[in-house]
């Protein structure tokens, strides 16, 4: 039925309701930020020079956020890191 629908075109969504679904996402993704602590930069450079001391990390591959969860604030870091050499 859905396929139906999608070449009958029924069941499409506006090139406006597109774009207002992409400015909502926007929207919340800017709220989000601007909510952001005013430490959280300077805690993300500490964080990426305590790492750099052990392992060569590009700063790009680092990215922290802060959000609430159940009521708590939670710090999450993603960070990818460079393959271990394997010693034989």
């Amino acid at each position: 039925m859905r396929l139906l629908d999608y070449l009958l075109g029924q069941n499409r969504k506006g090139s406006a309701n597109q774009a207002k679904d992409r400015l909502q996402i926007l929207l919340a993704h800017e709220r989000s930020q601007s909510t952001a602590p005013d430490y959280l930069p300077k805690m993300r450079q500490e964080i990426l020079e305590v790492i750099s001391r052990y392992v060569d990390i590009d700063e790009e591959n680092l990215q922290i956020s802060l959000d609430a969860d159940n009521g708590y604030e939670v710090l999450e870091l993603n960070l990818i890191l460079p393959e271990a050499k394997r010693s034989h």
